[in-house]
């Protein structure tokens, strides 16, 4: 199937804005990126200053970016509503990612409906109650979070669910799927951890445990869910290789060295679900930190994403067009100019590695993905050991622009 986003221009415009709205937030999650409190901070754009941060998205012309609406909630600023009715008003796809809280009620759902918004995002990180709850910091959130997720579906809106994976989490991702789909959730985003906020790398797994998601994920893909990732581009390398094989008519299991973790979450998905009959359905849209994403703070500081904490300026002093397409840092990490690895690596720009995790545990957003197990090179022994050349394929599928 081809790629909608094929001839999107990454170096021109982003295809996703994320707006931290505020920080405020009434939950108190482990991992969250935005280290959210219960009050807003001093220096929050104001609602004119809001007004024209979407109008800068509009200048980026048509197709226009989507633009999210994120925070901390959303929901916690006073003129949400009219901010969100001026963005569908300019013709922008609008999306929202509320926190599921005593604000989001029947009618904010229906507000949302009412708006026009054209998707909304919620967070159930595990199908567990329990340990969704350990994580979001409030008992009864994971209770709530299905109700918010039922309520919405019955509304007609497009949800989409975001599940972070860590090792709290990791072992549930087989039960998420039967909850998705149970559910009636056509699309997951799976956050693959980055140590930032209140997570700390003790939450992180290792090179081998994200590579066996990855091959999980791919298999997941096959009941029905559109799966993505986030700051987990190597899914998108398991992606061409894993399909490489199938259309050769090889089972992918048989020439891959996977772990114990990938062999129990496929157990257990067939388990619940029993053998897959579709085509899978995960995504390799080459987006990344900077190259197709843009993160503004709620003062109006861009950064290349939500994770990767570099300032590359602010919509108060520049346009946000200007920022993106000019910024020296956001131009090497479209053109991928990274160190070690990921440098020199085929899946470069189809994957180009998790810059945020680059930078949290090296200092850099341009160094090696410290969670990827790939090495250059590897490409030649599979090519040996399967008959499949992986330079046609990544060829076929990039969406690269240079």
């Amino acid at each position: 199937m081809r790629n909608p986003y094929s001839t999107w221009p990454y170096d021109e415009k982003p295809l996703l804005v994320f707006w931290e709205t505020t920080k405020a937030c009434l939950l108190e999650c482990i991992h969250c990126r935005a280290e959210a409190i219960t009050k807003p901070l001093p220096g929050e754009l104001s609602t004119s200053e809001g007004m024209r941060l979407i109008e800068q998205v509009a200048e980026f012309g048509d197709p226009k970016p989507i633009l999210v609406f994120t925070g901390g909630d959303l929901l916690m600023r006073s003129d949400i509503w009219e901010l969100l009715e001026y963005s569908v008003k300019l013709g922008i796809r609008t999306a929202v990612a509320p926190s599921v809280t005593p604000l989001l009620t029947r009618d904010t759902i229906r507000e949302f409906k009412r708006i026009g918004v054209s998707g909304v995002s919620i967070s159930i990180d595990s199908p567990y109650p329990r340990v969704h709850d350990s994580i979001r910091g409030i008992e009864g959130t994971w209770d709530r979070s299905i109700w918010v997720l039922r309520e919405m579906v019955k509304e007609g809106l497009r949800v989409q669910v975001n599940t972070s994976v860590m090792r709290s989490t990791v072992h549930g991702l087989a039960d998420m799927v039967k909850l998705l789909l149970d559910n009636g959730v056509g699309v997951w985003e799976v956050f693959y951890l980055v140590p930032v906020g209140r997570a700390g790398k003790g939450e992180d797994l290792t090179p081998r445990e994200w590579e066996d998601v990855s091959h999980f994920l791919y298999e997941a893909s096959k009941y029905g869910v559109m799966v993505r990732t986030t700051e987990g581009p190597m899914f998108r390398r398991v992606v061409i290789q894993r399909r490489a094989l199938e259309s050769r008519g090889l089972d992918p299991d048989k020439y891959f060295s996977l772990g114990d973790l990938y062999w129990r979450l496929k157990r257990r998905l067939l388990e619940l679900l029993g053998e897959p009959r579709m085509e899978a359905k995960a995504s390799v849209t080459s987006t990344r930190d900077g190259r197709g994403i843009v993160f503004v703070a709620y003062d109006g500081t861009v950064y290349p994403s939500g994770f990767l904490p570099v300032p590359v300026g602010n919509v108060r002093v520049k346009s946000l067009v200007e920022i993106y397409r000019d910024s020296s840092l956001m131009r090497k990490l479209r053109l991928g100019s990274f160190r070690g690895r990921c440098g020199l690596c085929l899946f470069n720009n189809i994957c180009g590695g998790s810059r945020a995790k680059a930078f949290s545990y090296h200092g850099s957003p341009l160094a090696e993905d410290p969670q990827c197990p790939y090495n250059p090179g590897e490409e030649e022994g599979f090519k040996l050991k399967t008959g499949v050349d992986l330079r046609g394929y990544v060829e076929a599928v990039s969406v690269a622009r240079r």
